[in-house]
């Protein structure tokens, strides 16, 4: 994990300091730990040399009901690390589809049920939107358009439960707010937040999520909604530009626990 040329806003800021790698390593492996002390099964691939960026397993797929789906990732320096999967998902003998026109990385995918919410961004185009509604034929795919300098959907909106979810309003116009404040009660991230990762929580149960503790404001407005906050840090990662739900590609959901 290194950046070697900054793909991102977060990485430009932190490019000439670069990344504690044997620290970062520490608060990954305390991630991990965490969500398996809460029953989640985690399962890890094999780290590749030459992929950088691989920490950030959200993008290179998406699982929707018992589907699932292999990005077209929409950076250079990304590309290869789907294939990756697609070997793992061959040696389980899992059946995957793959996204054959335009681009989509998985952080631009946020799934609430039917509904699927789809950043426009730098990486995912709307040709790769449409090529995910016609491989999800039940389901609602809505593209959201969020400024380019805003790396994926995901770093400045996330759903917490079928009532909340967090937002960053600088990223969007004021249309797609509108849509989405029709949808949910929205939290606003302030700026400060946002830039450290702030809305990229993950959710690992009802009410429950994963946070960085030097987010203070969003994780008072998320308990004063009733959130249990569960603070890990993560500070190293998050300055490659992406956090927790970046980290992790969900392959199975309940809704019963």
């Amino acid at each position: 994990m290194k950046i070697e040329e900054a793909i991102n806003e977060t990485q430009k800021k932190y490019v000439d300091e670069n990344i504690d790698i044997e620290k970062a390593c520490r608060q990954h492996h305390s991630f991990v730990e965490v969500m398996r002390n809460h029953n989640i099964e985690v399962i890890e691939l094999e780290p590749a040399q030459q992929y950088n960026e691989q920490v950030f397993t959200r993008d290179i797929g998406v699982c929707i009901d018992d589907k699932v789906i292999v990005s077209n990732m929409g950076n250079e320096i990304r590309k290869g690390e789907e294939e990756l999967l697609e070997e793992t998902l061959q040696q389980e003998n899992s059946y995957w589809e793959k996204i054959q026109t335009g681009t989509i990385e998985g952080g631009d995918i946020i799934l609430d049920k039917n509904k699927v919410w789809v950043g426009i961004s730098d990486r995912t185009n709307e040709s790769g939107v449409k090529s995910l509604q016609e491989l999800l034929p039940n389901h609602q795919v809505t593209a959201v358009p969020i400024k380019e300098e805003y790396l994926h959907l995901d770093c400045v909106f996330n759903i917490l439960s079928s009532e909340y979810a967090l937002i960053f309003p600088g990223a969007l116009r004021q249309e797609e707010y509108e849509r989405l404040s029709h949808s949910y009660q929205l939290i606003e991230v302030e700026e400060d937040e946002q830039f450290t990762m702030g809305v990229n929580v993950l959710s690992i149960a009802p009410g429950k999520v994963i946070s960085l503790p030097q987010n203070e404001k969003v994780n008072k407005a998320m308990r004063d909604k009733g959130f249990e906050v569960i603070e890990v840090d993560f500070s190293e990662i998050i300055k490659s530009g992406g956090s927790f739900r970046c980290c992790t590609m969900p392959l199975q959901r309940s809704t019963n626990k």
